[in-house]
């Protein structure tokens, strides 16, 4: 075997991509089974989602692994980690500001089919001063304690660091908890025009992304109790 002449990271053969993306299409087709009333399709959906946490667990298992353990994951490797990560922030703003535009085109001109107005006739809105600004505030201060997390961390504060961690799960919880409240206190349902389909796509979209998010940070939360995290070495825990 010849040996190795350059810094970079030669990923080895996986399943995980190729199989992410066959779950993933097997969650999209439950979705859309079950939306249309077809049978089994919720149980394709759930299946799929349970596939999807599996494999999320061991394709994150091989590269703390290859990262912590290996030492594979050198200053040029990171660079390149950083760079895709700033890719894929990238493409989710451009996912996001589709929905957005699409909302925006129907709330700046509606058309007559929504009664020329906005919120269109017969739907009772959320009063946005409620929940939804208490969850905003929630999300906000979540931002500010995974910060004094990452300080914490950079300069070694181990207890500063943990307190950071705990706070940021609970609030992060407790956001996607007032989200289920507020989806269950709607006066409208995703198929009530043009509004609902956006709000629930939107914000349903986004408590997803909050949700990821959590399993990321408790994901890190668990590898900082087991040392796997320092001072110098925490490039997981930035993405999340």
């Amino acid at each position: 075997m010849l040996p190795k002449r350059h810094l970079f990271h030669l990923v080895d053969v996986s399943p995980w991509p190729i199989g992410s993306s066959i779950v993933a299409l097997l969650i999209t087709t439950g979705m859309v089974c079950y939306m249309h009333r077809i049978e089994y399709g919720f149980y394709i959906f759930i299946f799929g989602l349970l596939l999807m946490f599996w494999i999320m667990f061991v394709w994150w298992r091989d590269v703390v692994r290859e990262g912590t353990f290996q030492g594979k994951h050198t200053l040029i490797v990171q660079r390149g980690l950083r760079i895709g990560f700033l890719l894929f922030i990238v493409s989710e703003v451009a996912f996001f500001g589709g929905f957005f535009w699409a909302f925006f085109h129907s709330s700046i001109a509606p058309a007559i089919q929504l009664g020329a107005v906005w919120p269109p006739v017969n739907i009772v809105t959320l009063n946005a001063w409620s929940v939804p600004m208490l969850n905003t505030a929630i999300l906000l201060l979540s931002g500010v304690t995974i910060t004094w997390t990452h300080f914490a961390l950079t300069v070694g504060d181990d207890l500063e660091t943990l307190r950071g961690f705990l706070a940021t799960i609970v609030l992060a919880v407790l956001f996607t908890i007032l989200q289920i409240s507020e989806y269950l206190e709607a006066p409208f349902n995703i198929s009530d025009s043009i509004f609902g389909t956006v709000f629930f796509t939107l914000t349903g979209l986004h408590g997803l992304h909050v949700i990821i998010g959590t399993i990321f940070i408790f994901v890190c939360f668990f590898r900082y109790l087991n040392s796997h995290l320092s001072v110098n070495h925490h490039l997981g825990f930035e993405f999340a």
